[in-house]
């Protein structure tokens, strides 16, 4: 049955409340990950620069599954396999926390803190060797030097890469309908069986994540014009 474009319908009422809470949990969805991963990452970067053989590879590995095992996998691996390792009390308790929630973090975030070590990596790679001996001079140890002197610089060089990851965290965020989040895409398909009407419901979401997406791009653009005017000084 046809039926004529109403992008009103679904704006309006109970369904737009709907969308809006998809959108909420989306944004934070993405921005606890995001942290988890930002977090993650830059510890992982610092013990692969140790020079110690064995924590080296361990990070190697850790980037390789989390690269090359699709995203949504890992998602059901730790909402349908990973309570079944654990005790009845802790599932229980799980049960009644969100479970969906809090795993659809760690698993986005753990997925994510690969792609963001290696951007990383990628960026303290571009810095002068000079840079370190000269921290050392300094007196700063390992960590102090990594933290102040060698880490600003790695993120500032590697900002294209980490901002490209990051939309595609955010993009990601969308999966976590697969084990029941009310993200924006779990809510959008929600409006669409209530209303029937599946071009305006997708058409909203699509216009979100376009603009949201953009909007990242945007601000790291200007993040990276803000860096090299800074640089250029």
């Amino acid at each position: 049955m046809k039926h004529d474009f109403d992008l009103a319908a679904i704006l309006r009422g109970e369904y737009a409340e709907l969308i809006v809470k998809g959108i909420e949990m989306t944004l934070q969805l993405a921005l606890f990950a995001w942290l988890l991963a930002m977090a993650l990452a830059l510890f992982l970067v610092t013990v692969r620069l140790t020079g110690n053989k064995l924590a080296d590879r361990l990070v190697a590995a850790y980037v390789s599954y989390h690269r090359n095992v699709p995203t949504l996998v890992q998602l059901m691996l730790w909402y349908f396999g990973v309570p079944t390792l654990l005790s009845e009390s802790t599932q229980l308790w799980l049960a009644n926390h969100n479970t969906e929630y809090l795993f659809s973090v760690i698993a986005l975030g753990l997925c994510q803190a690969a792609y963001f070590c290696e951007d990383i990596r990628s960026g303290l790679r571009a810095i002068p060797s000079g840079q370190t001996e000269a921290s050392r001079a300094l007196g700063l140890g390992y960590v102090r030097s990594m933290r102040y002197v060698i880490l600003p610089q790695g993120v500032r060089n590697c900002l294209p890469s980490l901002i490209n990851h990051t939309v595609l965290l955010f993009k990601n965020t969308s999966l976590a309908m697969a084990i029941g989040v009310m993200e924006l895409t779990y809510a959008t398909r929600e409006v669409e069986n209530y209303t029937f009407r599946t071009f305006e419901s997708y058409l909203v979401a699509t216009v979100f994540y376009l603009v949201f997406s953009l909007l990242l791009m945007g601000a790291g653009a200007l993040l990276a014009r803000h860096f090299s005017k800074a640089l250029a000084r």
